[in-house]
């Protein structure tokens, strides 16, 4: 891992979205320096579903040896931004450093996407990301080392990263975009550039897009914390770069990244935007098939005597209960196309649950359409749902919540051995 240097001591950093996650991993790295940090985020309560506040947050950078200044920011309110952005000047007497970290994620498609999730998006991703740096900008012009760092990935514009999330990519390349001008714009005066990972980091944000099991195939934030330790300690004229956080730390002699990994030596979901193909990538997590999360079903199970959908929601049938129903409460549609093509569903809402042929008694909550073999490869854990659905094969509309919640009940007839 990268070794502190001292290079930011002193440093005042305004970083978006800091109460957690990557942009509370880059405030605690920069803290170990002594530098000073502004907490620009919204959660000033504790929230039930994620970890940390503002508050506790600036709790740890005080220990960690920095300055910490919580500032309660909405992104998209011009005039919490430019209270904060005061404060911090006040404070600190400076702005230093400003990371726009600050974003939302949909990964829906345009038909199910609903408008008030997509200004949400271009509200953050975007124009909180345009705001903040408009309004940091002429504080960094007086620092002696200012830099922006969007976290946002290369312009990527293969067709494959719009086609099942175009909201999303439009927002997040929105944060790139930015990088683009500003770093030509301020060129000479200001350093503008974007940091990436190369794989899936564990956040809040993640648990709740892979679900249970996720956080194996990913890298901890201190990976992305590093990399933006290093490039924040560069001059101003290093500018313009569109970086992946393991090249970043290669440049810096870093050779050993096990000791990033959730858990060392399980394989890593590579992340969004960058050059293999989703299709690629659901392949090259397939033939890790010796690890848990991937294992096949053994070679040894005595095979069902039906059709292979028919079999499968067998293991289904056996494997649901009145705990499971009270637990997830909800109504699965599956149209499989392909060379098993119809329509099932999955009850999950009433008595002990149910399954069939058909359309279900009432209307689903979850419909998933995809082709009836990665169906089966799904359900026997060959195919992580997470990377069906990054790739394209598997489309999603109605309750994400109760999308996700599937996961688990795969976990259970892997046990069963599908």
């Amino acid at each position: 891992m990268l070794q502190n240097t001292g290079k930011l001591a002193g440093c005042t950093l305004f970083i978006t979205g800091a109460s957690r996650g990557i942009g509370k991993a880059i405030a605690l790295k920069a803290a170990r320096d002594g530098a000073n940090i502004v907490i620009a985020a919204k959660t000033a309560e504790p929230h039930p579903k994620l970890p940390g506040t503002i508050y506790t947050a600036a709790q740890e950078v005080e220990a960690a040896g920095g300055k910490a200044l919580p500032c309660v920011v909405d992104i998209r309110d011009e005039q919490q931004i430019g209270e904060a952005v005061q404060k911090a000047v006040d404070t600190f007497g400076g702005i230093d450093i400003l990371v726009n970290n600050a974003s939302a994620i949909s990964l829906t498609g345009t038909l199910v996407t609903p408008m008030k999730k997509v200004d949400l998006m271009l509200g953050i991703n975007l124009r909180g990301t345009y705001l903040t740096s408009k309004l940091v900008a002429p504080h960094l012009l007086k620092s002696r080392s200012p830099h922006i760092l969007n976290l946002s990935p290369p312009l990527n514009l293969n067709p494959v990263w719009f086609k099942n999330h175009t909201a999303y990519t439009i927002a997040k390349y929105g944060m790139s975009m930015c990088v683009l001008g500003m770093a030509e714009e301020f060129r000479g005066q200001i350093a503008v550039n974007a940091l990436w990972p190369k794989t899936a980091i564990q956040t809040a944000a993640m648990d709740m897009l892979g679900g249970e099991g996720i956080g194996k195939q990913c890298r901890t934030a201190d990976i992305m914390a590093d990399a933006a330790y290093a490039i924040l300690s560069h001059p101003k004229d290093y500018t313009g770069h569109f970086l992946v956080d393991e090249d970043v730390l290669r440049d810096q002699g870093i050779r050993d990244f096990d000791p990033y990994a959730v858990q060392p030596g399980h394989p890593l979901l590579p992340d969004f935007f960058l050059d293999e193909m989703p299709e690629s990538l659901v392949e090259k997590m397939e033939r890790h098939g010796a690890t848990p999360a991937f294992k096949p079903p053994s070679s040894s199970a005595t095979p069902p005597s039906g059709g292979p959908i028919e079999n499968t929601f067998d293991v289904i049938k056996s494997t649901i209960n009145e705990d499971v129903v009270k637990s997830t409460q909800g109504i699965y549609q599956f149209d499989l196309s392909g060379e098993h093509e119809g329509v099932w569903f999955l009850d999950l809402k009433s008595g002990s649950g149910s399954v069939g042929q058909g359309q279900p008694p009432v209307k689903a909550d979850v419909i998933m359409k995809m082709d009836s073999s990665d169906f089966s490869k799904m359900f026997s854990g060959k195919l992580k749902p997470t990377m069906a659905f990054m790739s394209g094969k598997l489309k999603i509309k109605g309750d994400m919540t109760l999308a996700i919640k599937l996961e688990k009940l795969m976990g259970r007839m892997n046990k069963a051995k599908l």
